[in-house]
């Protein structure tokens, strides 16, 4: 009889259920995060913004914010929009905590974030199709 050592210690099928969970969250993930979405306001409702993964989605500006300076409103408008981009980076650590249960360095841009996952995919990916590709040559192996 042939011996495999650790290998043969391995439950099958709980590494299946953790690929499947691992590529589930991811999943999840891609899907959640096109919905993330930062808002703000300035206090006198001047100006509104929302920032998505793909930066701004909507600007908009009350009439009665055309009244202030050029140099007024503009600082209003970056002022809004930072805040917006803050409560969206806010928003996109919890959705990462909460689908993939990993802390997030606020500090890297989503799309930095986002290629890591899909980096991560990729490896999960082939560490599927590796295992299976073992299990496949052991059974044929065992002749089962």
């Amino acid at each position: 009889m042939q011996e495999f050592g650790d290998f043969a210690k391995i439950d099958v099928d709980k590494l299946m259920k953790g690929i499947d969970d691992q590529l589930g969250r991811l999943e999840k993930f891609q899907e959640s995060v096109g919905e993330c979405v930062g808002r703000a306001e300035d206090e006198n409702g001047f100006v509104k913004v929302e920032h998505g993964q793909n930066g701004v989605q909507l600007l908009e500006l009350h009439p009665k914010a055309m009244r202030l300076s050029s140099g007024e409103l503009a600082e209003l408008i970056k002022t809004t929009l930072a805040e917006a981009t803050a409560d969206y980076q806010r928003a996109f650590a919890a959705m990462m905590t909460d689908i993939l249960g990993q802390d997030v360095d606020l500090a890297k841009s989503p799309e930095a974030m986002l290629d890591d996952v899909k980096q991560a995919e990729e490896i999960y990916d082939r560490a599927f199709t590796d295992v299976m590709g073992e299990l496949d040559r052991i059974r044929r192996r065992l002749e089962l």
